[in-house]
């Protein structure tokens, strides 16, 4: 089991934990590129190539997810069901662009 831990807002937190959003937005920046795709780009930005990679792009092999309701000790863990890149839901904090999407499966 490899867990990705993420601190969320107390509001989408709440959302999340009654099954009312059911999925968790990251944005498209080299911080998130680095950790979510297998990919080495040395001393460059990762950002950048992004747009180079296959469609089958290699993502880490995460099959949970801990979210964290700010900084506090609160947490749930859900399995992913999926990670892919695309346009999220507004009302659900997404920005209009295309973001990092993790599927929330069930709460654990």
């Amino acid at each position: 089991m490899k867990i990705l831990d993420l601190v969320v807002k107390h509001k989408w937190y709440d959302m999340e934990e009654s099954g009312e959003k059911p999925e968790e937005y990251r944005a498209l920046s080299d911080h998130w590129v680095k950790r979510f795709l297998r990919i080495d780009t040395g001393r460059e930005g990762a950002l950048r190539y992004l747009a180079s990679l296959p469609t089958n792009q290699v993502w880490q092999e995460y099959t949970h997810v801990r979210l964290h309701r700010g900084y506090t000790s609160t947490t749930m863990l859900f399995e992913i069901k999926s990670m892919h890149i695309g346009v999220g839901n507004p009302d659900w904090g997404a920005p209009k662009e295309e973001v990092f999407i993790i599927k929330l499966g069930e709460l654990i």
